[in-house]
């Protein structure tokens, strides 16, 4: 891997769909996180999900095979136990709708963690837990119903699993959105407090974003002026990707994060050899020439030559059955055959 990386001082990995989904790693992560280390990179991970501490993330992905130490991790429950420091007086009531790894959080910045609006909280800060139930945002809603600070560690609706895809803490958000008619702050990606933090420890000023989310990993490095490489391991796919708008565009595209073993300007989301493609009434031909073989060019390509003035929705025809069959391997089988 020594090289491939060139210009890159760093890696900063999102966690989950792009190195884990739930108790399972993604295919070939920990192999190719280990040889990113060998090869001199420092590794970092940045995660949107609160729902455990540094220390038993640290935790669980060593016995996954990922030896990390807790200092590597950043999380968006850090980020928002920094936020609520810098907006509330010293001790300050905060109800938590979450994990105890959050409530540690508030606690280590000198606040106060509740769990009920009677206790007279100023903030609440909501992240991901599996044990939120109705009764906790009840509490919630009654304090931000009362003028009380909200802070959301993350909005990602969904929650990559060894099982599929399942609630996230946007799914949570959601419903005391509806409930308060109130918006909150959030903590995590795609501010970049995150990415800052993930910066600063590992030395880096020019570091690769990796992730499978758009809308947080992606948009994340877009605001941070930063390099990212979208994996399809996880949320996003060909669809949301060509549809993207441009502040959650990456710079590469790979099927996961064994494309970090070859050259990265193969993986550079442009025009491509083997493929043609032309925009054509609001739509997309893509045409194969020559060897053309990697289905995932070819979405480097159509993405490349949409993008150039375009964004949302575009019909997408094949034009030979190769450009048919690569368009099927990567999830736009839905395209309308073209004459050639």
């Amino acid at each position: 891997m020594s090289g491939q990386l060139d210009g890159y001082d760093a890696v900063l990995l999102d966690l989950d769909g792009t190195v884990i989904r739930g108790a399972e790693t993604v295919p070939g992560a920990p192999d190719v996180v280990n040889e990113l280390r060998q090869a001199g990179y420092p590794v970092r991970f940045v995660t949107n999900n609160a729902s455990r501490t540094p220390e038993e993330i640290a935790e669980h992905l060593t016995a996954l095979g990922v030896s990390t130490a807790a200092a590597h991790i950043v999380t968006s429950g850090q980020a928002a136990g920094v936020l609520l420091a810098n907006r509330l007086p010293a001790d300050a009531a905060v109800l938590i709708v979450g994990a105890d790894a959050l409530a540690g959080e508030v606690r280590s910045v000198g606040l106060t963690p509740v769990a009920a609006a009677s206790e007279d909280p100023v903030a609440v800060v909501q992240g991901h837990s599996p044990a939120t139930g109705w009764n906790r945002l009840a509490e919630a809603c009654l304090a931000i119903r009362g003028g009380a600070m909200w802070v959301a560690c993350n909005v990602d609706p969904t929650l990559p699993t060894e099982r599929g895809m399942l609630p996230g803490n946007g799914a949570m958000v959601a419903a005391l959105q509806v409930a308060t008619d109130r918006e909150p702050t959030v903590a995590g990606k795609p501010a970049r407090a995150l990415l800052d933090t993930a910066m600063e420890r590992a030395g880096a000023q020019r570091p690769l974003v990796v992730g499978d989310r758009l809308d947080t990993d992606i948009a994340g490095a877009r605001a941070a002026e930063l390099d990212s490489l979208l994996v399809l391991s996880g949320v996003a796919d060909a669809v949301a990707l060509l549809a993207a708008p441009a502040e959650h565009r990456p710079s590469y595209l790979g099927a996961d994060l064994r494309v970090l073993r070859g050259s990265m300007e193969q993986a550079r989301i442009q025009a491509r050899p083997g493929w043609r493609v032309d925009v054509a009434d609001g739509s997309l031909l893509l045409h194969s020439e020559g060897t053309a073989s990697d289905p995932l060019d070819a979405l480097r390509a159509l993405c490349a030559a949409w993008w150039v003035e375009h964004s949302g929705q575009v019909q997408v025809c094949a034009c030979d059955d190769t450009a048919a069959a690569a368009l099927d391997r990567v999830g736009l089988s839905g395209a309308r055959r073209s004459a050639r």
